[in-house]
């Protein structure tokens, strides 16, 4: 059976390497010091957002209907895996007038509003 890679020691935290590679098939090994992608470090459940996001191009909307949660939250769970993977996230201003347009569509509530205002 196998597990998902480990991405931090469990004794001090730091990031941990990968130095052993083996074939299941032939029993090859191969030594040498490997680097993990920067997705192996996120969660099961952020590896599961990403999919979804991807799964749906991107349209925030489908990952809402997807996922079942409201735009502020598909937002927060963006931003939560940007800085996970190590990015720097640019403050954005926000468009009042797209947020009021979907405060009138209904696509929002007025919560989410104020709270997407207030970013």
């Amino acid at each position: 059976m196998a597990y998902k890679v480990i991405t931090n020691c469990p004794v001090c935290s730091k990031t941990l390497k990968i130095t052993k590679l083996q074939c299941s098939h032939c029993h090859t090994t191969i030594e040498n010091e490997f680097e993990l992608s920067k997705l192996a470090s996120l969660s099961k459940d952020q590896l599961h957002f990403v999919e979804v996001f991807l799964t749906c191009r991107g349209n925030i909307k489908e990952v809402e209907k997807e996922l079942g949660i409201s735009y502020p939250t598909v937002r927060g769970k963006l931003s939560e895996i940007i800085s996970s993977l190590g990015y720097v996230q640019k403050k954005n201003e926000v468009d009042e007038k797209k947020v009021v347009t979907m405060l009138e569509n209904g696509e929002i509530t007025p919560e989410e509003a104020i709270k997407l205002l207030k970013e």
